[in-house]
């Protein structure tokens, strides 16, 4: 990336027009490190001034002729009045081409004609001019469950819609964090790490394949998994309410990047196997038609569990004895 000016004020734009269940705003509000909260008061060192434009945030939200009204943000920067900013993307982008007349989304109208404008209309107006974009959930990154078999809308993810080679016009790919919904921690954290990179003060984000963020998603769920050691001597789960490895009753921990298993989901607690919940791979391009079904018939009492995983345990009692004596 160039060399930039640290900006002034460094606008967000928050676009949850898409096909979206809002969770990744959701999810923001339960983040903890850092919190939306210092990100926008400029409680962080080094971090530019913010301004966010975020509907759950933002209290100018009120109608679309009103001079500070929400709307009016994404306007000026379809003007090109606002520079630089970041577009965050949160659900997936349908296709408006694919049927007659209406639409699938839309978010606030065209002044000119009093119709709304369309949520992929939005992106298209507004990619070229934004200093760098963000797709937030599996929605936004890779089309989620919009985007699956048999959906009349044609979503898909922003990469599928830009391209995934796609540059803004300060040189940086779209960053995505995927995630059904995303980890609050993970969102904030890499929208920080953007801050941080717009005004200066930080190297570009290393991103992988999928253009996720390496340093969250380049483990699997299963290496940071607690129930891992039960997998190490085969001694798996044949019900949902065991604390032994689930990967015979559905999980897909072991090829799913994620750290949710590692980090907890709020403050270290919670995340789908701590809890005794599956891996479902809802961080994973693909999601969910690839990784269905979700979970598998419990096994018959005992069936999960081949005969040589009561002598692993042993054997492990026995260190343990003996690494104590």
């Amino acid at each position: 990336m160039a060399d930039v000016d640290v900006p002034d004020v460094l606008h967000i734009l928050w676009m949850n027009g898409g096909l979206s269940c809002d969770g990744e705003s959701v999810a923001l509000t339960a983040a903890t490190q850092p919190s939306i909260e210092e990100i926008v008061a400029g409680a962080l060192p080094g971090l530019p001034p913010v301004a966010l434009h975020w509907p759950y945030f933002d209290f100018a939200s009120g109608p679309d002729h009103a001079e500070d009204g929400f709307i009016q943000w994404f306007h000026r920067a379809d003007r090109g009045e606002l520079d630089p900013f970041i577009l965050i993307v949160e659900g997936s982008v349908p296709d408006e081409t694919n049927k007659a007349e209406g639409y699938w989304s839309g978010f606030g109208n065209d002044p000119r004609t009093g119709q709304p404008i369309t949520a992929t209309e939005w992106l298209d107006r507004l990619a070229p001019r934004a200093t760098a974009i963000m797709a937030v959930g599996t929605c936004a990154a890779y089309g989620g469950v919009h985007a699956m078999a048999g959906n009349p809308t044609g979503a898909r993810g922003v990469p599928d819609h830009l391209g995934w080679d796609w540059r803004s016009k300060a040189g940086l790919p779209i960053v995505c964090v995927p995630g059904c919904p995303t980890h609050p921690d993970n969102l904030a954290e890499t929208i920080l790490q953007l801050l941080y990179q717009v005004g200066g003060q930080a190297p570009a984000i290393a991103l992988d394949e999928s253009l996720r963020p390496e340093w969250l998603f380049g483990r699997t769920v299963h290496e940071g998994c607690d129930r891992a050691s039960f997998y190490d001597s085969s001694d798996f789960a044949d019900d949902y309410g065991s604390t032994k490895c689930l990967v015979k009753v559905g999980c897909w921990g072991q090829v799913v990047r994620c750290n949710v298993a590692k980090r907890g989901w709020i403050n270290g607690v919670g995340g789908c196997p701590n809890v005794g919940g599956i891996c479902i791979a809802c961080t994973m391009p693909g999601f969910p038609d690839k990784f269905m079904p979700f979970m598998e018939p419990p096994a018959a009492p005992g069936a999960g569990e081949p005969e040589y995983a009561p002598l692993v345990r042993t054997l492990r009692g026995f260190t343990l004895r003996v690494a104590g004596g």
